[in-house]
């Protein structure tokens, strides 16, 4: 293993762009990692697991973040911070890997045109909540006919509602509806979200939701306008997510005096011995979630870090930070289950459609409030601040990863970042219909299968290809401070073992997904999901086709790490005095040693 430059490789070298910018405090860094904590499908992919375990099915997360989050975390930042580049110039370590930071690509992309559905649903209820009368509330559900809602279960009405059932059907589940999630369903003609045959139904696309999420994209558009440069760009996320912070701290005080509320709590902090085994089985797939909607956020987020920043500290701060965030939004959720629940007399046996707690059942909830229409606003500004925090923040990284990937598109900079929208609400279309709001999911679980594999292929190039002693000389190097030896075994032969549990477990769960969704949803998965895996080969090969010699010799030099070394000249030339001659390579000497061997 040694180190070459483009030259000598005989690629394309390359060329490092001066004009990134750095962040404007380094604390903007840990914020904007904080803010992917704000990814908020882990409580819809994981929702009758997650919530119900409570804060002690939650303690296993912090026995994982040891084994694994911030020690990969650290990888991650460390590729970005060295090599000052996004999720794909970073792969310059090993070239032959580089194929992985075009799947990060295709992964980010398939992942925001979902998520735009967590900003679409905050919008319509803000919007909609300037009404003089809440379309979701229990007095606009007075009119919905003989449809059974959470509204009917009052004391009041409890007596119709038994004479409405004999006897013999008290004693078997009833579905009792939440007007919020009706009137959200309502947006449809076909939408049960308890039907599991609705490929049967044709495709629907809804131009109220869509409307929506054309807004969605202008708001993220009018972002990158007015806050393009990374020091704009990182005031405008620390901002934003201090106030969902003390948005949703606001509403998690009011919630408290909701009937049922408190019981919700003491549910949620309740000591239970189930939770914890529960939680040791789910918490490494919620670890997963801590980087983000798409893969090498945090490695393209790290770019803009000053060289010399403590990315050891840093991580530790992000990975207790996200799951405090993780937390405070588990706690909400308990309370409003426990608010609805309480709405029901024990001796019915119903279920109530609290579906998407966090998004659809909350504004019935808020609706039932003194100040509904502020409750309303304040908590689904905090939801729509949160989805725009995740969105914008893979967006930039996105762009910002293809410019130090593409010279020719740094001139281009906001024509790509407005063709990139483009391509993201065109696409985000399918999420705007019956099918694609029902079985988005299932490309999310999809997604937790490519990260695990992905992780795994990055420990494979980093500790092992690149090499253990060269990865420990460079972080030393760069932070100033030793990198202790057991913390490289821990990552070599500790963390594998936990993703490749979390790659079976999210093979286990794709699977079950996707016998219930549409085949359209399964052909979308494949193309964005799946069949992009085949790329880190691919490139790999092609790699290996530009180099001469056996087939042994060209995997090896497509192995070699290829223009790897820091930016900034200063810093670049005591690297390559603490690497020393012997490890590297000039082009004379190679000519001279092809010489020798044909001779």
């Amino acid at each position: 293993m040694v180190y070459e430059t483009s030259y000598e490789s005989g690629r394309r070298p390359f060329k490092p762009d001066l004009q990134r910018g750095k962040w404007d405090k380094p604390t903007d860094y840990i914020v904007a990692c904080l803010g992917l904590a704000l990814k908020n499908d882990i409580f819809t992919i994981s929702y009758w697991f997650f919530f119900d375990m409570g804060l002690f099915g939650i303690l296993p997360y912090y026995l994982y973040m040891v084994i694994y989050l911030v020690p990969i975390l650290v990888i991650h930042s460390f590729m970005g911070q060295f090599s000052s580049s996004g999720f794909i110039s970073a792969f310059r370590v090993s070239p032959f890997f580089k194929g992985m930071g075009y799947v990060s690509l295709a992964l980010s992309i398939a992942s925001l045109m979902y998520y735009s559905i967590f900003a679409i649903v905050p919008l319509l209820f803000i919007l909609n909540s300037l009404r003089p009368t809440l379309p979701w509330s229990c007095e606009a559900a007075k009119s919905w006919g003989n449809l059974t809602t959470i509204c009917n279960m009052t004391s009041d009405k409890l007596d119709e509602f038994i004479m409405l059932h004999n006897s013999s059907e008290i004693f078997e589940t009833t579905v009792v509806h939440v007007p919020s999630v009706q009137y959200f369903i309502n947006h449809f003609e076909h939408l049960d979200t308890h039907e599991y045959d609705m490929p049967n139904y044709s495709l629907e696309l809804s131009w109220p939701i869509f409307l929506y999420a054309l807004l969605v994209w202008g708001i993220l558009a009018f972002i990158f306008t007015k806050f393009a440069g990374t020091e704009k760009f990182g005031k405008l996320l620390r901002y934003m997510i201090i106030i969902v912070v003390v948005l949703m701290t606001i509403c998690l005080g009011r919630f408290l005096f909701l009937p049922g509320a408190m019981d919700g709590l003491l549910h949620y902090v309740k000591p239970r011995m189930d939770s914890m085994l529960e939680g040791s089985s789910i918490m490494p797939i919620v670890v997963l979630q801590a980087f983000g909607s798409g893969w090498g956020t945090v490695m393209s987020l790290s770019s803009h870090n000053d060289f010399k920043t403590n990315i050891m500290n840093y991580s530790w701060i992000i990975g207790f930070g996200q799951i405090l965030i993780y937390i405070l939004f588990g706690m909400v959720s308990m309370m409003l289950d426990h608010y609805y629940t309480n709405q029901i007399p024990e001796n019915l046996s119903v279920f109530v459609d609290s579906h998407w707690m966090l998004y659809l059942s909350s504004a019935t909830a808020l609706a039932s409030l003194e100040l509904p229409h502020m409750w309303t606003i304040l908590y689904y500004t905090m939801l729509l601040l949160g989805s725009l925090t995740v969105m914008s923040t893979q967006i930039f990284t996105i762009v910002s990863s293809l410019l130090d990937e593409f010279e020719w598109l740094r001139e281009r900079r906001q024509q790509l970042t407005y063709s990139l929208l483009g391509i993201l609400a065109v696409g985000s279309m399918f999420f705007c219909t019956n099918h694609g709001f029902m079985y988005f999911s299932a490309v999310v679980i999809d997604a937790i299968i490519t990260h695990s594999l992905l992780h795994l292929l990055l420990l494979l190039a980093v500790l092992w290809v690149y090499g253990r002693e060269r990865f420990q000389r460079d972080i030393e190097f760069m932070l100033g401070e030793p990198f202790a030896s057991w913390k490289i075994f821990i990552l070599r032969f500790l963390a594998p073992i936990f993703l490749l549990y979390s790659l079976l477990i999210g093979v286990i769960i794709s699977s079950v997904e996707h016998v219930f969704s549409s085949s359209f949803v399964m052909i979308m998965s494949i193309f964005l999901v799946l069949i992009p895996l085949l790329y880190v080969p691919g490139y790999g090969f092609y790699i290996m086709l530009q180099n001469t010699g056996r087939f042994c010799d060209r995997f090896r030099r497509a192995c070699r790490p290829n223009d790897w070394y820091p930016i900034e000249m200063e810093t670049r030339q005591k690297y390559e005095e603490l690497v020393g001659n012997s490890d590297i390579t000039h082009q004379l000497y190679e000519v001279t040693e092809d010489v020798d061997l044909s001779a």
